[in-house]
């Protein structure tokens, strides 16, 4: 049967291209250094996640300028959770940046990566008394979920003869039914035991946890949180000062107009298998810049015109940010050595490419599909005149190790041996849910920082 068109699969459904967008350090590297990340590939295994401290730094600076700009006074803590590599902590700490910890061990990580207690948040439900200990004892930010967290954080206080720095995380109007946080009777009641326990509790104010990217609902609960600092002063709270807005920054990965066209064509067909069918909740690729979102948030209207950050000036109220995958973005990427390719385009119409690695070591996890920005291509080859439709799977005996479940429209025909580069993977798409399933190690992170006028660049392995 022949092929029909360029990029036309048998079916008649041609793969939508999305393209990543590329930060001009990975596009040197991917442009210049080939041979370079050949070799790691090669010596290290795959996947490879390649990891870039310099564009996170580079982020930091972008983000803290997008708030100054609409004169907002707000601390930056990298949600660690979202990549467990040391290098990022180590350039947090090295630009006064925080870091929100969500267990013991990532307390102790950005302990040991040089971030002072008083600068990291401790966060998570119903904290275990370990991590409360440790947190007292190094002046971290507490975030108590409820009164009974609270009794037992200020009992670890009185203990340890100190005073540990809270902040109470309170429902939202917009998610009153979320597992996170207190609603109106417990945070009321939190708030005159914090007043009660003040020579064990600094209380400084409230955070939230909510859902989703949208800017206008996080500047609304945002205002909810001022609302509640009015109102715990008025109750004797005299240093309720601080709101953190939580994370949730949204980040860029393709362009809109792509990504928009992509969701108007989206269809059961364009996937292998049945996964399609099953439904997807895609994570909003094509959404607001971080730094644009940022400045989004500050300057929403509340109370009539005034912005979210003029109201917080006026009242002497300061804010907490904890952005994770957003202060990541571009900042690595990960490489996949092909082992195999099933060409299936004359009876099904598309390949089937197997990695050397699986699925656990890039995921969307929280979203029931795969990453979905179209990986590239390296290979020896030059461009064949019509495309190479293929899905992406991994090598482990699970029929549903999809790396790419996606029928992917690579411009010449993929070969054993040729490498895939998933671009702008370091936030959460590297270590969410990795797995050793059939005793195999997990991924290594190389760390890589370009050389200035033209040297080349240099490497080592995170944690060394």
């Amino acid at each position: 049967m022949p092929r029909q068109g360029q990029g036309t699969l048998l079916t008649g459904v041609r793969p939508f291209p999305l393209t990543a967008l590329r930060h001009p350090a990975v596009t040197t590297l991917l442009n210049e250094h080939r041979g370079l990340l050949a070799e790691l590939l090669n010596g290290l295994g795959s996947p490879l996640h390649v990891v870039l401290p310099e564009v996170f730094e580079e982020n930091i600076t972008g983000l803290r300028q997008a708030f100054a700009e609409t004169g907002a006074d707000v601390d930056i803590l990298f949600a660690k959770k979202a990549n467990k590599a040391d290098c990022f902590v180590s350039s947090a700490a090295a630009l006064g940046v925080g870091v929100d910890a969500a267990s013991g061990a990532e307390l102790v990580k950005a302990l040991g990566g040089g971030v002072p207690g008083h600068r990291i948040g401790v966060s998570g439900p119903e904290k275990d008394d370990a991590l409360h200990a440790l947190a007292v004892q190094h002046d971290c930010l507490v975030a108590v979920d409820s009164i009974s967290e609270l009794r037992r954080l200020a009992a670890t206080a009185r203990l340890a003869h100190r005073q540990v720095r809270v902040v109470l995380r309170s429902r939202t109007n917009s998610q009153p039914g979320s597992r996170f946080g207190m609603a109106k009777a417990e945070r009321d009641a939190a708030v005159g035991l914090c007043v009660e326990l003040e020579d064990h509790v600094s209380f400084l104010g409230f955070s939230f946890h909510l859902g989703g990217y949208s800017p206008e609902e996080r500047a609304i609960a945002a205002n909810e949180m001022i609302e509640h600092c009015l109102d715990a002063r008025r109750r004797g709270a005299v240093s309720a000062e601080v709101v953190d807005i939580g994370g949730g920054l949204p980040m860029r990965y393709v362009e809109p107009r792509l990504w928009d066209e992509f969701l108007q064509q989206n269809e059961p067909a364009q996937y292998h298998g049945t996964k399609a069918a099953k439904g997807f909740s895609f994570y909003p690729y094509g959404g607001h810049p971080t730094a644009e979102a940022a400045r989004m948030i500050m300057s929403h209207p509340v109370d009539g015109d005034e912005s979210l950050s003029a109201k917080a000036a006026r009242h002497g109220i300061r804010f907490l940010v904890e952005p994770g995958r957003s202060l990541l973005d571009q900042a690595g990427f990960t490489l996949y050595r092909v082992q195999q390719v099933e060409d299936r385009r004359d009876t099904d119409g598309y390949a089937i490419v197997t990695v050397a690695g699986n699925s656990l070591s890039l995921s969307e996890p929280w979203f029931n599909t795969d990453y979905l920005p179209d990986p590239v291509l390296i290979s020896g080859e030059p461009a064949a005149d019509e495309l190479f439709p293929a899905c992406v799977g991994g090598a482990t005996c699970l029929e549903n190790d999809m790396v790419t479940w996606r029928k992917i429209g690579f411009p010449r025909p993929v070969r054993p041996g040729d490498h895939l580069v998933y671009l702008n993977t370091a936030g959460y798409h590297m270590d969410f849910i990795e797995s050793r399933f059939h005793d195999t190690a997990l991924p290594s992170k190389a760390v890589l920082r370009l050389g200035e006028d033209g040297a080349s660049p240099q490497w080592r392995l995170d944690g060394i």
